[in-house]
């Protein structure tokens, strides 16, 4: 598989524009990361990103991402509509953040960095020994790295994809596809680092509103991160707070395929690592691959209609009252 997406500088499409963000040298071997973008080239349209493999344990976050991006552009050859819908929006693509540790098939880096833990902001209140995030030891996982040393290459490079391509869009959202947690597939909202609620909480809550209005059916929890526990390091807190600072609404979310539902399924699954995070069984991974595609056809419409659905100031107020109900009493 990693063969499939270190070629993907060769894919065949004319309404795929790609770029090559970095090769990363690992055993003095580069390792590409690549972004794609369909759609408008304006710089006033929304912006949406599908990002997967920070993680390269969690290999089936990359190919959800991969496999979505390739049925967008089997699409564009014959379906009008989504031609017509993409003058007014670009969406854009990493399919894999982390190719060493998608190859190592290990959850950090070529360098045993803990990419999701490496962004310079430290957690409010206490985060859970290890898992939220530490400087011991390398060969520890959730390695952060060392204190004051630059974040890692595969890190700057999604950090300054999303200032130059999301930050400047009027409206853009992002979201990071991940495994590994409970039986639930959930969607996840910054904070990871405080208990404390976003700036854009009631523009949350509407997007929360406006999918379980139109599915109804679609069984995600929608929720803050740190309502499960608190890390260090989150790429996602620390791009949103940069965010804060622009004109721009800028909405991170992260998609975690609860894996335990695949692992109770197939004890067996227990027996490798990989099991732990990703479904073994064929057609398993392909109720995966297919299984979200309604969430990531929703999150286009929204974001290109996002002005229909975006409350003012008075009903973003009164959805923050009722978001810190459900959220944060």
């Amino acid at each position: 598989m990693l063969r499939q997406f270190g070629e993907l500088e060769q894919y065949d499409s004319p309404h795929l524009r790609i770029s090559k963000l970095t090769d990363i040298q690992y055993q003095d071997q580069p390792y590409p990361i690549y972004a794609m973008a369909l759609g408008s080239e304006a710089p006033d349209v929304p912006c949406l990103a599908f990002i997967g493999g920070v993680h390269g344990l969690e290999r089936v976050g990359a190919e959800v991402v991969l496999a979505f991006m390739d049925t967008l552009v089997q699409r564009l050859s014959w379906d009008q509509s989504l031609t017509a819908g993409l003058e007014h929006l670009r969406v854009l693509f990493i399919p894999l953040v982390n190719p060493v540790g998608y190859e190592r098939n290990t959850r950090s880096n070529g360098n045993n960095v803990d990419l999701m833990r490496n962004a310079p902001i430290d957690a409010e209140s206490r985060a859970p020994f290890l898992l939220g995030g530490h400087r011991l030891h390398h060969r520890i996982p959730w390695y952060r790295g060392r204190k004051q040393e630059p974040m890692q290459e595969e890190a700057r490079v999604l950090c300054d994809f999303i200032r130059q391509e999301l930050f400047p869009a009027p409206f853009s959202l992002v979201l990071d596809c991940h495994s590994g947690f409970g039986f639930e597939d959930r969607l996840w909202f910054p904070y990871a680092y405080s208990k404390r609620p976003i700036k854009h909480l009631g523009e949350t809550y509407a997007l929360m509103q406006l999918l379980n209005q139109t599915y109804p059916h679609l069984n995600y929890i929608f929720e803050p991160q740190a309502r499960h526990y608190t890390t260090h390091g989150d790429l996602w807190d620390y791009l949103y707070l940069e965010s804060l600072d622009t004109e721009s609404t800028f909405l991170p979310l992260t998609m975690e395929m609860g894996s335990w539902r695949w692992v109770k399924k197939n004890p067996l699954q227990l027996a490798s690592i990989d099991g732990l995070f990703n479904p073994v069984k064929p057609h398993r991974l392909q109720r995966a691959l297919r299984g979200h595609i309604v969430l990531m056809e929703f999150l286009i419409r929204a974001v290109r209609a996002y002005q229909n659905w975006m409350p003012d100031l008075e009903k973003s107020q009164q959805l923050r009252r009722e978001a810190m109900e459900l959220w944060y009493s």
